[in-house]
């Protein structure tokens, strides 16, 4: 376990996951005050989905230019990193001190979802461009990052609980600056030089990664996967409270939903440590199998103690983020060197385009499904154990 060091985890890795976790706080970060949201702009939670969702199409939209351009693979992954962190920081000081509306919020968040784009998948290829011998485990521990600062604004939010609602988005863009920074300074690693000779359109080039059978496999069980995390990651807070563990609006709350989906990291490093044992499909197989099994029993579970509820959840959290890392570990092993910006981008893309679906109907349909909302997303797992089954199968066969 000393894997899970400081001490052993490589500087430019350390540098990577630390920007990581200050610059992906942006995402998640007016979820935090979904509460004060609902109270003061008289919105639903259908309104809450709508609002993740504008941050995952201008994701989406983002991703695709990279990926279609070429602009991940033609100039510095961390010059593009640190320009859209630093962009994505005002964006999301945008929208916490003139955003008073639902119609008025959706263009910052918007924007913000923009330059997450050049900050998750560049932050991916910096991994690769440094450490590529140990991607698997490097890769965890950079989505380790992206979970802790997916949950980080909970974290801002019950330390200020009696604070504007305003301080943990303004807090998230000050550490997005942070990471700005400490990325412009470690540059890019050795192994993945850019190319400044590649055509301006590459979306022949990118789709062709799809004809090699362990990308397919590896984007297809991403897809699936994306599914259940993100829906997974915008309902905590209504899971919570459906289970009974915390009211709407308390501090507990926002405790319960920052240890359910902060625990994802230490997933994350689990599955990391695990894959230098075993190998990334494995370990993307048995986290899927553990999601999918408390996707089918949270409806099940919110007449037992407080004890097992806490227990079930965490579990959830701790494993539906941490098959994440392989899937782009085994995409960036199966695609060409030169194309690994692109590629990761554009499985990005359509991996968030998923999300998208799932995030609103959930969000919709929440009332009326109640706990059975969980069933919604067992799909996503039980389709991601299917497409990665050929990779799994292959590394049992070999071990």
């Amino acid at each position: 376990m000393a894997l899970f060091t400081v001490n052993a985890m490589p500087r430019p890795v350390f540098v990577i996951v630390l920007a990581q976790l200050f610059g992906t706080s942006l995402w998640f970060s007016a979820n935090s005050a979904a509460d004060d949201l609902i109270l003061r702009w008289g919105i639903s939670a259908t309104d809450l989905g709508t609002l993740t969702n504008a941050v995952q199409l201008g994701f989406i939209l983002g991703t695709l230019i990279f990926a279609l351009s070429g602009l991940a693979d033609r100039y510095p992954a961390s010059r593009i990193f640190a320009l859209s962190a630093l962009a994505g920081a005002l964006f999301n000081a945008g929208f916490a001190v003139s955003a008073n509306s639902l119609a008025s919020g959706i263009p910052w968040r918007f924007a913000v979802g923009l330059c997450l784009a050049g900050v998750y998948p560049l932050g991916m290829k910096l991994i690769v461009s440094w450490v590529p011998e140990r991607a698997g485990q490097a890769l965890a521990q950079l989505v380790g990052m992206l979970t802790l600062g997916t949950a980080l604004p909970h974290g801002i939010r019950l330390l200020g609980h009696n604070l504007p609602w305003q301080m943990p988005l303004l807090g998230a863009s000050a550490l997005a600056i942070l990471a700005a920074g400490l990325i412009l300074h470690l540059g890019d690693g050795p192994h993945l030089r850019c190319r400044h000779d590649l055509p301006p359109f590459r979306l022949g080039r990118v789709l062709m990664c799809f004809s090699r059978p362990e990308f397919r496999a590896s984007a297809l069980a991403y897809f699936g996967h994306q599914w259940e995390l993100y829906a997974f990651w915008t309902l905590v807070p209504a899971l919570i409270i459906l289970s009974g563990l915390a009211p709407a609006g308390s501090p507990s709350l926002s405790g319960f939903s920052f240890a359910i989906i902060g625990i994802g990291a230490i997933g994350c490093l689990a599955g990391g440590w695990l894959s230098q044992q075993i190998g990334s499909a494995r370990v993307a197989a048995i986290a899927l199998t553990l999601s999918a099994t408390c996707c089918a029993l949270y409806p099940f579970a919110v007449d037992l103690p407080s004890g097992l509820k806490i227990t079930l959840l965490l579990l959830w959290g701790g494993s539906v983020v941490a098959d994440s890392p392989h899937f782009s570990a085994l995409s960036a092993r199966a695609c060409p060197p030169e194309m690994v910006g692109s590629a990761l981008a554009f499985q990005n893309a359509l991996g968030f385009a998923v999300t998208m679906i799932s995030i609103q109907w959930s969000s919709q349909i929440m009332a009326d499904w109640g706990s059975q909302i969980s069933w919604l997303l067992l799909p996503g797992p039980l389709f991601a154990l299917w497409a990665l089954a050929p990779l799994w199968r292959r590394a049992a066969k070999n071990s």
